[in-house]
């Protein structure tokens, strides 16, 4: 049965994440078929789930004809068992006979998958017979119809197609540099981007040389834009509302601000500590709730990365389309108005803040700050391109940033708004 255990543990993972709503990352943690594996078996079933994941949509549209009953109809096992076999045939370039047999092979370890081998052999096989659905359908139905809705309306049928491309292969690594990017670059022997973000080779991240020095730390070049905007100067009060997991206070940080980083959850702020004794940096690290937590004295500038839907991060965790609701999205909007309230209470008249979510959904970005600005006590603050090096095309006619992949350019979806707070 060469090969079972990778398929079995790879529709264990499918089955925690898609059945049980959790992470992928959290189902490897308590898959113990995966934790099993070793070296490339336990690499292979993890490039099987991911992939699965990844083209989940299309999957189930296109497996949908081949089976007697609805595929949400089906066993638990034998479910994911399908999935994982798709994706090896049409997205890992498995060679249909070995996918086919070992995910089969797969079925007769469990229980609970044993008696439905004949079924399962008879989709795959038809499978391995098909035309791979990326020649058949939109790339956006990778998504479920909810999402393809909600991200079409919010970027059109283009931008929604760009993100759900971007999502179908797995992303780059990228580092941020806590002094200069170009020295970061030829000490890795990574390419430095025009954001001025670092692209990292493979491997183990605690394996890059810099790590324990301190040298930089992992961050999505999208990600390290919104702090770039807020241009925090040394010894500027500056605030890091929603804090963790802290990659935008440690740039704070290291502009030489005298930086607070707040956030609810103390776990959650767990990576902060670990990074600031690492990269040797400073700040106030506070655990409190950021809609009621009130300052000695207001803040010269704040950055608001508010919680959202993390739609945005889809290419990093594509699982995030099919364990989210469309209730779950719905809910965020409120929060983020509170929390934007809360924030310009915190800064002094005249400072400046920079809202952020990492949503390309207008009801989280857009829609939350042109609500804010109605009673006159923020203004806008346009971005230009000049400010947005590799993302200038991504600045709004509003002078926002609305950052999406692209050919080009790796990077998550963010969406970023500069305001000011009228002076007295």
């Amino acid at each position: 049965m060469s090969g079972a255990e990778s398929r079995l543990a790879a529709a264990e993972l499918l089955h925690l994440t898609l059945d049980k709503r959790r992470t992928l990352d959290e189902a490897m943690e308590l898959s113990e078929t995966f934790g099993e594996l070793e070296g490339s078996d336990r690499g292979f079933a993890r490039a099987i789930a991911s992939s699965a994941l990844r083209h989940l949509g299309w999957i189930d549209e296109t497996v949908q004809p081949f089976l007697s009953r609805p595929l949400a109809a089906t066993g638990i096992e034998i479910r994911a068992l399908i999935r994982a076999g798709a994706a090896q045939v049409w997205f890992l370039d498995v060679a249909p006979h070995a996918a086919v047999n070992a995910t089969v092979d797969a079925a007769r370890l469990t229980k609970g998958a044993r008696s439905g081998g004949s079924f399962l052999n008879a989709a795959l096989r038809r499978v391995s017979e098909a035309t791979p659905p990326g020649e058949t359908l939109p790339a956006e139905n990778i998504w479920p119809a909810w999402l393809r809705a909600r991200l079409t309306d919010s970027l059109s049928t283009n931008g929604a197609r760009a993100l759900a491309n971007a999502q179908r292969g797995e992303p780059a690594l990228h580092l941020t540099a806590a002094r200069e990017p170009a020295t970061l670059a030829a000490l890795i022997g990574g390419p430095l981007l025009p954001s001025g973000s670092v692209e990292a080779p493979g491997g183990a991240i605690e394996e890059i040389p810099g790590f324990a020095e301190g040298t930089w730390w992992v961050q999505d070049q999208a990600a390290a834009l919104p702090a770039k905007l807020l241009a925090a100067k040394a010894g500027e009060r500056v605030l890091d509302l929603c804090a963790a997991p802290g990659g935008k206070t440690l740039q704070l940080a290291a502009a030489g601000a005298s930086v607070t980083a707040l956030d609810r959850s103390a776990p959650r702020l767990d990576r902060l500590h670990e990074n600031l004794s690492r990269t040797g940096l400073k700040a106030d690290v506070i655990v409190a709730d950021g809609e009621t937590w009130t300052p000695d004295a207001p803040f010269d500038k704040i950055l608001l990365d508010a919680p959202c839907s993390a739609l945005g991060t889809l290419r990093r965790h594509p699982e995030g389309a099919w364990i989210k609701t469309e209730a779950d999205v719905a809910r965020f909007p409120a929060v983020q108005a509170r929390l934007l309230a809360a924030a310009t209470r915190l800064l002094a008249p005249g400072g400046t803040l920079v809202y952020c979510v990492c949503s390309p959904i207008a009801a989280e970005g857009r829609d939350v700050v042109n609500a804010a600005l109605t009673n006159g006590t923020l203004v806008r603050l346009p971005v230009s391109a000049a400010e947005c090096p590799g993302f200038e095309d991504c600045v709004t006619p509003e002078g926002d940033v609305l950052t999406l992949p692209g050919p080009s350019r790796d990077c998550d979806a963010f969406y970023i708004a500069r305001l000011a707070k009228a002076s007295k």
